[in-house]
């Protein structure tokens, strides 16, 4: 936004803009290169890629069964008629993907979100968003 125009969130809609656009740059720039956000990076990473390459694995390993492995996806599943193992794994993959995205949520909220809401918060102190 121009520097001298109110930003269309300013309560006072009257006073000019506090931060021009390099400003803005030049504090995320800080934040970038700042401990807590590494921090932050770091946290995220080591969660959702180890969740990612097993959800990965996960379903290419099913799609593999299901073309080398024909007879053992079609064999039923005892006690349980009309239920063979490929549907069985199928609804499992579902169930597990269902207890990640609970483990995912439990996790942003105790590690990610208070470290992005401090770097948001210090994002704002410097007028930045």
């Amino acid at each position: 936004m121009p520097q001298g125009r109110p930003h269309p969130d300013d309560p006072n809609p009257t006073s000019p803009s506090t931060a021009d656009g390099a400003d803005a740059r030049r504090a995320f720039l800080e934040v970038a290169e700042s401990s807590e956000y590494q921090r932050l990076r770091s946290s995220f990473r080591r969660f959702a890629f180890p969740m990612t390459i097993a959800g990965i694995v996960m379903y290419f390993l099913f799609v593999l069964l299901s073309i080398f492995a024909v007879d053992f996806m079609a064999s039923p599943v005892p006690g349980l008629q009309g239920l063979n193992t490929g549907l069985l794994i199928g609804i499992a993959l579902f169930a597990v993907v269902w207890i990640w995205t609970a483990l995912y949520v439990r996790f942003a909220n105790k590690s990610i979100d208070p470290l992005a809401e401090s770097i948001r918060g210090e994002l704002a102190e410097k007028g930045a968003v």
